[in-house]
């Protein structure tokens, strides 16, 4: 009997070293999840930013190219009354090399400020892409941490429920990660009605 005793209690020993080498193992597993995640939402945050400042940076030139344009535009208007009104035929030839020059300008910041709309354009889908990114990552962070507790009290508890609990977690949180990554799916409540 005593020696029945003694085997069972080897057993569940056992039993309770293979929960905690598993619980290890998976608590170092998910701590690199986190750290993955982390990372990965650090550095699409930084992206967007980057992305708005540069596309504002953008606007911002467009927003110079139209002064300039309008600029050339009310002189070329202003030359064009004077050369109409009262040019004498010396001068003539004068105001209207300068009226050329002045049309070619304009048309030259119109041409400028459009490539300029792409770019800005390209930035702010750009930012835009890590904006939709980014709370895949920090709810899936969130998750994972979460999931470390959950399998650190299953250790301390030697809880198998807990521990699954935490495997269900873990997932979750993996799954947003990589969607992160790589939007494979679109969760409505993430995008705040984008």
């Amino acid at each position: 009997l005593f020696k029945r005793a003694q085997d069972a209690a080897g057993q569940a020993q056992d039993r309770a070293g293979d929960l905690f080498d598993k619980g290890r193992e998976y608590f170092e597993e998910q701590a690199q999840r986190l750290t993955s995640a982390f990372e990965a939402g650090r550095s699409a945050m930084k992206e967007m930013l980057l992305a708005q400042q540069q596309s504002s940076d953008q606007w911002a030139f467009y927003q110079a190219k139209v002064i300039r344009e309008h600029l050339y535009r009310a002189q070329k208007m202003r030359l064009e009354a004077d050369l109409a009104d009262r040019a004498p035929a010396a001068a003539r030839e004068k105001h209207e090399a300068l009226l050329k020059k002045l049309d070619e300008e304009e048309k030259r910041y119109n041409a400028e400020k459009k490539d300029i709309e792409k770019d800005a354009k390209k930035l702010e889908a750009l930012r835009d892409g890590f904006q939709a990114r980014d709370p895949y990552f920090l709810v899936g962070e969130a998750l994972l941490q979460i999931a470390i507790v959950m399998s650190s009290v299953s250790i301390l508890g030697r809880s198998r429920l807990i521990f699954s609990f935490s495997l269900i977690l873990a997932v979750a949180g993996g799954l947003l990660t990589i969607n992160g990554y790589f939007p494979l799916f679109q969760l409505p409540f993430f995008h705040g009605g984008h």
